[in-house]
């Protein structure tokens, strides 16, 4: 039971249970989807519906069913599928668009970690002439709509022959995920002590060795949740990925929009939880680095 000081009312008592249910509430209202995808990619059937053997309990009898479930799906989505007569090897398009998702995704952290750090050590100093101004250009991917950043990143690709190249795609990718090390490079960057700079500078430390041996490992937390960030966000783009990217370049999440359009199969569902799952471990990751800065920070974690 929730422990309440001496002079709480009755009314601020029901506020707060009140607040606590409408937000469990809109949670279970944003979760819900993802409840029903999980148990329907474990389908044996072919199409997206519960079948009637998929009834996993069973009051009549008090036991447990399994005839409708199996893992046919997760099997088609890393090559291998199941036949009457034994396995078979299907395509393996999805495992390629899962590979070159991954591919883009780990250069397009790596890359848009090093810039975002980089402009956000410019945009902190004080005497950064225009630094508004300039914030306000690097987050810009964020607010500006995608199709129109997709637009203008096609026809500007288009002149210098970056479309339907790998290489495109990694660009195309670390510019929206600037954004996000940008913004959380900044947040640590607001608590950190320049007075710990200038100390090992006066103790003769080059600006290079400072940053490695003090600032970096204090902003890391920063640093690394933003490269989250942006590896979710380049790992789940689509439609940067229909823009810039051709035929040889397609993603898990391109696979996915396309298996939509052309044939609804269930192996969709199947990536759909295993990304959601990824997704998860990220976002409880980022969770423990917000924790630890705070720790770091003198801040109690809530």
């Amino acid at each position: 039971m929730m422990k309440f000081p001496t002079y709480t009312t009755p009314r601020e008592k029901l506020w707060f249970y009140t607040y606590r249910v409408f937000c469990g509430l809109v949670l279970f209202f944003l979760v819900a989807p993802l409840i029903v995808v999980i148990p329907l990619s474990f389908n044996n059937s072919v199409f997206l519906q519960f079948t009637s053997e998929m009834k996993f309990f069973s009051f009549e009898t008090w036991s447990f069913n399994f005839d409708g479930y199996g893992t046919r799906w997760y099997k088609e989505l890393f090559g291998i599928c199941s036949a009457n007569s034994g396995t078979t090897v299907c395509t393996d398009r999805w495992m390629i668009g899962f590979k070159n998702s991954a591919i883009i995704a780990i250069f397009a952290t790596f890359f848009a970690s090093v810039l975002g750090t980089l402009a956000a050590l410019g945009l902190s100093n004080r005497h950064m002439p225009f630094n508004r101004v300039i914030m306000a250009l690097m987050i810009s991917p964020m607010i500006v709509p995608l199709i129109i950043t997709a637009a203008g990143m096609f026809f500007f690709f288009a002149k210098v022959n970056l479309v339907a190249t790998l290489t495109g795609l990694i660009i195309a990718h670390t510019i929206l995920g600037i954004p996000f090390v940008v913004i959380t490079v900044t947040a640590s960057l607001s608590g950190f002590d320049n007075n710990l700079l200038r100390a090992a500078s006066s103790l003769g430390g080059s600006p290079l060795r400072n940053f490695f041996k003090i600032q970096a490992p204090l902003i890391a937390p920063g640093v690394i949740a933003g490269g989250l960030f942006a590896f979710i966000t380049s790992f789940d783009e689509v439609v940067i990925v229909l823009f810039v990217g051709g035929p040889d370049q397609y993603t898990l999440p391109r696979q996915m929009w396309s298996g939509i359009r052309n044939e609804i199969s269930p192996t969709i569902l199947a990536a759909a939880t295993i990304l959601v799952i990824f997704s998860i471990v990220l976002l409880s990751t980022l969770e423990i680095l917000r924790r630890r800065s705070e720790r770091i920070r003198g801040i109690t974690p809530h």
